[in-house]
């Protein structure tokens, strides 16, 4: 049986820490971090090895003097806060959080670990930090996308897509609270554009293809995919539906342009959670999360699949090539 298994076995992430105690002999640090993705998210694996890498160049060593585990909630509520009360249970030094849910849910539980969050849109919203500058409690980290990108969103579609007269604004009201931070900001854009802005709701994945379908019945509607655990958890069949009703979308992360999507505007990703481990790094060094403050990108990246804009007889401004991170052929 693989250690890992064998941990479970045990009872999960509590043996998990219970063992690590038992099998070092000399003084070990102890990360936890709640994933809020599936283990087979290949993009979030990339990026919680960015984070482990990272503390690596930091001194911080697997097996030496740091243990870290990562559960992996996907963007079901109650798995989240299962794994998040195991998590608090077993009192690690620091907890790594990726999205807003496991956030939330991670300071239902615990108001004195220290939390660091990896991508959260609006931490003072949702009651994480009391400010941005000075967080005040046991959680700080790093904002991902903020509402404003939503018009910034809708410019770089139209630029492709001119034709676009109706833009539908895809997301999940469940793992997007904060979903007004962008609505407001697209509405204002589409105003400004003549663009029809139309809000349609994903509550679950069996709604995303007649949602989808629908927008076909109607001549020149274009897609915006808001950010949030879900919508990443279901970024192959929202691509695949685009494609299939011919519906140019932009959506918020790289991965979605590289598995076929025309394009996309996001923050580094990765990046985020290579700051995250400076954070980690810093309070497993004595420092206190409120008086860490919080931080936005500042990286971003511009990536256009030009297959996909081919297929959809869509033509590609050659300024927005020369821009582009990331051309896909």
């Amino acid at each position: 049986m693989r250690r890992r298994e064998f941990i479970l076995a045990l009872g999960g992430v509590t043996a998990w820490l219970g063992v690590a105690r038992a099998e070092q002999a000399g003084p070990i640090c102890r990360v936890g971090a709640l994933m809020g993705y599936a283990e087979s998210d290949l993009e979030a694996q990339d990026r919680f090895a960015t984070l482990v890498a990272q503390l690596g160049k930091l001194g911080w060593a697997e097996g030496r003097n740091l243990l870290i585990e990562a559960c992996w909630a996907t963007d079901d509520a109650e798995r989240i806060g299962r794994f998040a009360r195991q998590l608090v249970a077993a009192r690690p030094d620091v907890i790594v959080s990726s999205t807003t849910p496991t956030t939330a849910a991670l300071l239902k539980q615990t108001r004195d670990i220290p939390i660091v969050f990896a991508t959260v849109a609006d931490p003072v919203g949702s009651g994480f930090v009391a400010s941005l500058p000075q967080p005040g409690g046991n959680a700080t980290g790093f904002i991902n996308l903020e509402g404003s990108m939503a018009g910034k969103w809708l410019d770089l579609l139209m630029k492709v897509a001119p034709r676009v007269k109706r833009a539908v604004f895809l997301y999940n009201p469940a793992t997007s609270p904060l979903a007004n931070s962008y609505l407001d900001p697209f509405w204002l854009a589409a105003t400004s554009l003549a663009v029809e802005p139309i809000v349609a709701p994903i509550r679950d994945p069996s709604e995303l293809q007649p949602a989808i379908a629908a927008q076909r019945a109607a001549p020149n509607a274009g897609l915006i995919v808001m950010p949030g655990s879900f919508m990443a958890n279901q970024s192959a069949q929202i691509v695949a539906l685009a494609a299939y009703y011919r519906l140019p979308a932009i959506y918020p992360f790289s991965y979605f342009a590289e598995i076929g999507g025309l394009m996309s505007c996001d923050n580094d990703q990765a990046d985020n959670y290579r700051r995250t481990a400076s954070y980690v790094d810093r309070i497993l060094k004595g420092a206190k999360p409120s008086e860490l403050p919080v931080q936005a990108p500042v990286k971003f990246e511009l990536a256009i699949n030009l297959k996909t804009a081919k297929a959809m007889d869509l033509h590609v401004p050659a300024g927005m090539l020369q821009e582009a991170d990331t051309v896909i052929q």
